[in-house]
């Protein structure tokens, strides 16, 4: 049977749910968005652009440790992502794991060689 009118009316209050979030990040309002975000992730685990936002804000707070776990997730569930990938190596970075951040930079340079940030961060 096809759909005329609308669809899915859980995607489309998904996709207003990431928008708030993501206004609230813009807004710098990091508190409000990770609650909103974590809240989010009960409902909808497994939904990999909230759990890069959930970490983002954990990176964005310095709160490294935190956010590995979000990014490793997201990165599980099902598609390889870059910016993921970046922030993910600059965690282990920070934390002190080079080994760790350099793989997750050659991870991204197997599919996108030309990546510059992964270049910059690898001093290729």
């Amino acid at each position: 049977m096809i759909k005329i009118f609308g669809g899915d009316p859980q995607k489309k209050e998904n996709i207003k749910k990431i928008k708030e979030i993501k206004k609230l990040i813009k807004k710098k309002d990091y508190n409000i968005a990770l609650k909103a975000s974590t809240q989010y992730l009960n409902s909808v685990p497994d939904n990999p652009d909230v759990l890069f936002i959930v970490g983002s804000i954990y990176y964005m707070k310095n709160r490294h440790k935190a956010a590995l776990p979000y990014f490793e997730r997201a990165l599980q569930i099902g598609r390889y992502d870059p910016e993921v990938l970046l922030l993910k190596g600059r965690c282990h970075k920070f934390l002190g794991d080079t080994k760790k951040a350099n793989d997750c930079w050659q991870d991204i340079l197997e599919v996108d060689p030309r990546n510059d940030e992964a270049r910059r961060e690898l001093n290729l």
